[in-house]
C-alpha cells in the first residue's frame, strides 16, 4: 500500500531520532575504546541504531522518503563538523584554559570529516536501496533477512571507507585491520541482537501509519532528491 494523501503521524519523530543518533555518534567517535578482542571508536556503540532507523524508514515509508532523511542527516553532520572546525580556530579567551581539550575532542580534521561523511552516504544508501529492492523481489516478506543483508553490505562499506580514508598512513596495517574487523562485527552484531525489536517496531509503524510502501516506480538515484 502506497499512501500519498494523508500526513504521516510519526515520520518527523523518526527523522529527528535518526539525525540525533547520527550526530551524537559522530561526536563520541573521537574516543577509542578497548574491550580486549574489540577495539573501536565509541560512536560504534550508537551508530548501528542509525541503520535500524534507516531500515524502519525504508521499510515503512519507502526509499524516496528515506533518501530525503539521509540527505538531511548529511547536511546536519556537515554543518556540525564545519562549526566544530571553525570554532577550534577562533582565538580562545585568555582565562579559558581548555583549548587543548577542545582541539583533542572536537577539533575535527578535514580528513576525519571527509571519511565520516563519505562512509555515511555510501553505507546508508546501500542499506536503504538493498532493503527496498529486496522488498519488491520478495513481495514484502522476510523483513529480518532483508535487514540483515542490507546491514552486512551497508555497514561493511561504511566501516571500510571510514577507516581507510581516516587512518591510512596513520596506523600500521595490523591496527587498521583490527579496527575494521572489530567495528564491523560489533555494528552488525548490535543490529542482529535488536532485530526482533526492530521487526516488532516496523510492524507497529506499518499498522499505525497505515503504510507499507513499495518502491516499484522509484528512481534509486541517490542524488534525485526532489
Amino acid at each position: 500500500m502506497n499512501k500519498t494523501h494523508v500526513p504521516y503521524k510519526y515520520f518527523t519523530a523518526v527523522t529527528v531520532a535518526f539525525v540525533t543518533v547520527l550526530l551524537v555518534s559522530n561526536i563520541v567517535s573521537t574516543k577509542l575504546v578497548d574491550f580486549g578482542f574489540f577495539v573501536f571508536d565509541a560512536g560504534t556503540l550508537l551508530f548501528p541504531f542509525a541503520y535500524i532507523f534507516g531500515d524502519l524508514l525504508t521499510e515503512v515509508y519507502g526509499y524516496k522518503k528515506s533518501r530525503q532523511v539521509i540527505w538531511m542527516g548529511f547536511g546536519a553532520a556537515l554543518l556540525m563538523s564545519l562549526v566544530f572546525i571553525g570554532v577550534n580556530y577562533l582565538p580562545p579567551a585568555a582565562d579559558w584554559g581548555h583549548q587543548a581539550a577542545y582541539t583533542a575532542i572536537l577539533g575535527l580534521t578535514p580528513r576525519i570529516v571527509l571519511a565520516s561523511l563519505l562512509a555515511y552516504l555510501v553505507g546508508e544508501f546501500l542499506n536503504s536501496s538493498i532493503i527496498a529492492k529486496m522488498k519488491i523481489y520478495m513481495k514484502g516478506k522476510h523483513f529480518a533477512l532483508r535487514a540483515v543483508v542490507s546491514t552486512l553490505v551497508g555497514q561493511g562499506a561504511d566501516t571500510l571507507i571510514f577507516v581507510l580514508v581516516a587512518f591510512t598512513g596513520i596506523f600500521p596495517t595490523p591496527i587498521l585491520i583490527s579496527i575494521i574487523v572489530s567495528n564491523y562485527i560489533f555494528k552488525v552484531g548490535i543490529e542482529i541482537v535488536f532485530l526482533p525489536i526492530t521487526s516488532w517496531v516496523v510492524k507497529w509503524f506499518k499498522k499505525n501509519e497505515h503504510e507499507d510502501y513499495y518502491d516499484t516506480e522509484t528512481n534509486f538515484n541517490p542524488f534525485r532528491i526532489r
